[in-house]
């Protein structure tokens, strides 16, 4: 899996994610181009979505709430997300990103 989804910053991990309002379970699915998809069960309207959103990363990177700032695309699918004070490595060990190891 294509890891630069989540990079390093000086203020914390950087994350670019497409979501997909309105389904039926929160869920991490993979990699949609140069982004990370995340299913999101919440609809889109009155910010649901990007509340929901917000208290999954919060939550699958033991952050609290207070630490994860939409940077961009707030109204968009494709959004940036700072998780701030914390490393690009815990959030990929906090979403289960961390390639399958073969044996």
């Amino acid at each position: 899996m294509n890891l630069s989804v989540v990079r390093d910053t000086k203020n914390g991990a950087l994350l670019t994610v497409y979501v997909r309002p309105s389904a039926r379970v929160t869920e991490c699915t993979g990699v949609y181009g140069d982004a990370l998809k995340i299913r999101i069960a919440a609809p889109p309207a009155d910010g649901a979505a990007n509340s929901e959103l917000v208290r999954f990363l919060a939550r699958r990177c033991s952050i609290p709430l207070s630490s994860v700032h939409i940077q961009s695309g707030f109204g968009s699918k494709l959004k940036r997300i700072l998780l701030k004070g914390i490393p690009a490595g815990r959030v990929i060990a906090g979403l289960n990103l961390e390639p399958k190891k073969d044996g």
